[in-house]
């Protein structure tokens, strides 16, 4: 009888752990990888290159299996300097898929990512490496989901998404191929376990948030149809928590030239604090809830002017962050501490 009540509780601790659906799950000292796409806007905020860089330091740890960085923003220089990341962190071979006619965005920001992809060092040489070449040849973002989600087991994939939804709506829309005969929305159904966004405002309807905004046909899309839980982290939540410019200026003596660093330099005049809207989403869909308050289930709805609602349901599935300003000075000094230090493999 005390074996049955065994099988039992264990069974209950499983089903708790899949509801959460972002934490790494360890065994007797063996960890399981989340298997994580990254999808970003890389090249609008620098906040996304601080977001790349817990990317990298989680799979450093085992605690994530990145299975591609899939880019919602235009132009070359977005993968270029994505590549240049892949490789100075020492994973080069990570997949990049781009977009094509995508959001108009390339003027509303100084583009740090083609700041970074045009240095030079002394001799005129580029100053970081590269791992490939031909970036406009890259398969479109949907594409290489498909093939990704047909390869992997069910419900066992995470999408962190930081940017637009212009790629996760047409992967919607995506009929069936030679990946697989499903239709994109029932891939994500069958192979998706949790979609992480950073996206829209639940404090100030007025406040119309730049992911939404930029693509708000998307945006309705994504989190109306979207067949899986969705956890956002909002605009008022990245605000709170606010990367200090002094960890940049003081933290990376050991590093000599770093893509991050250089990003942070040039996308605005030093110093400056930087508000951590993405790198919250990415914590959350690593290390789950720990470091935040989740709302209560509910549903999100977009206006046609991208204001975002949310609607109280239990029978809802998505869910929004909120911190209190003791949790946004933890997660700002677990940034700090883990942003600064030295990645493993250039240890």
């Amino acid at each position: 009888m005390k074996r049955a009540y065994t099988y039992i509780i264990l069974a209950l601790i499983l089903a708790v752990v899949s509801a959460v659906g972002c934490v790494s799950v360890k065994d007797a000292g063996t960890t399981v990888p989340i298997n994580l796409i990254m999808e970003t806007d890389i090249g609008n905020d620098v906040d996304d290159a601080l977001a790349m860089d817990l990317l990298y330091k989680y799979s450093d740890e085992g605690l994530i299996d990145l299975k591609a960085v899939c880019i919602n923003k235009e132009g070359s220089a977005p993968a270029e300097f994505t590549d240049i990341l892949n490789t100075w962190y020492g994973y080069p071979d990570i997949p990049i898929g781009i977009v094509h006619n995508g959001a108009d965005c390339e003027t509303d920001a100084i583009n740090y990512a083609k700041a970074v992809v045009d240095l030079n060092d002394a001799t005129g040489a580029q100053l970081f490496v590269r791992s490939r070449n031909g970036y406009d040849d890259l398969p479109e973002a949907p594409v290489l989901y498909r093939k990704l989600l047909a390869a992997s087991a069910d419900s066992s994939v995470t999408i962190a998404s930081v940017g637009f939804s212009t790629n996760l709506a047409r992967l919607l829309d995506t009929p069936g191929d030679g990946y697989s005969e499903l239709s994109g929305k029932d891939l994500v159904a069958r192979k998706v376990k949790l979609l992480v966004t950073m996206a829209g405002n639940f404090e100030d309807a007025n406040n119309h948030e730049y992911n939404i905004v930029k693509d708000i046909p998307a945006a309705k899309k994504v989190f109306e149809e979207w067949p899986t839980p969705i956890v956002t982290s909002p605009f008022e939540l990245g605000i709170k928590v606010q990367y200090p410019a002094t960890s940049i200026e003081n933290d990376f003596g050991w590093a000599g030239p770093h893509p991050v660093v250089e990003a942070y330099k040039a996308y605005k005049k030093m110093p400056y604090d930087r508000p951590t809207w993405d790198p919250t989403a990415v914590l959350y869909a690593v290390e789950g809830e720990s470091w935040f308050n989740v709302s209560e289930p509910g549903f999100i709805s977009v206006t046609d002017e991208g204001s975002t609602l949310f609607t109280p349901d239990e029978n809802g599935t998505r869910r929004y962050l909120y911190v209190d300003d003791a949790q946004a000075d933890a997660i700002r000094d677990h940034f700090v501490k883990v942003i600064s230090s030295v990645p493993a493999k250039r240890q």
